[in-house]
């Protein structure tokens, strides 16, 4: 648990957890686990099995996870998400040497091959489904042929972070899905190196609140391996 109040709670995801169950009886998510501790966020806001979910991380990601406490709060919550009151800092780390901060204006899409994946539009849109998306990429650590990034998103598209960084060459370490490296010995299989390691928000029942999230032991393992 890294935060609580009347309206909200933000819980450490692990990586490889996914956020709530898809089916009913499914068990092992984040989400069974609140709701036996917080019986009161398991409302039906219109998808039940999400209950009070904020938003999503993918399950191969960590960090914080903002799971609202009552109807009014997920409404409150979700809407400051959409409009940017919601500061959110990643933390990658990505093929390549990024020498300098970029930012990514690509409108995302659904792949049209491959259901699984993401697609970042380039030059005139002939993808009728590209939403607008924007993410802000800035290195603070490089190494050899790997950098440490801060990934600030101004939107929330599915897999926007992944897909924008894949799209200037310098995919997540570990996913495969996008082109990453993967690091057999250190990573879980299916699990790449992104971690939501800082949020700013202000919650309805307590006003502005800053949360920090250490990186796991996962992901700081992988860095060590790389010689970070």
């Amino acid at each position: 648990m890294l935060y609580e109040d009347a309206a909200v709670i933000v819980v450490n995801k692990p990586g490889l957890m996914p956020c709530h169950p898809l089916r009913a009886g499914e068990r092992d998510t984040v989400m069974n686990a609140v709701v036996a501790r917080y019986p009161e966020t398991a409302f039906d806001a219109g998808k039940p099995l999400e209950g009070g979910l904020v938003h999503r991380l993918d399950n191969a990601t960590s960090g914080a996870l903002m799971i609202a406490r009552n109807p009014a709060a997920l409404k409150a919550l979700r809407f400051a998400l959409r409009t940017g009151r919601v500061s959110r800092e990643y933390h990658a780390l990505v093929a390549g040497d990024l020498p300098r901060p970029i930012e990514i204006l690509a409108p995302i899409a659904h792949h049209p091959k491959n259901s699984r994946k993401m697609v970042a539009v380039q030059g005139i849109d002939t993808h009728s489904g590209a939403r607008p998306a924007i993410t802000t990429i800035v290195p603070f650590i490089r190494q050899g042929a790997f950098t440490m990034v801060k990934a600030l998103p101004q939107s929330g598209r599915r897999h926007q972070i992944r897909v924008h960084l894949a799209s200037i060459g310098h995919p997540l370490v570990g996913d495969g899905l996008y082109g990453g490296p993967a690091i057999i010995d250190t990573l879980a299989p299916g699990r790449f190196w992104l971690h939501l390691a800082r949020l700013e928000l202000d919650t309805p029942a307590r006003g502005h609140v800053q949360l920090q999230v250490p990186q796991p032991a996962d992901l700081l393992a992988a860095m060590r391996e790389l010689g970070f």
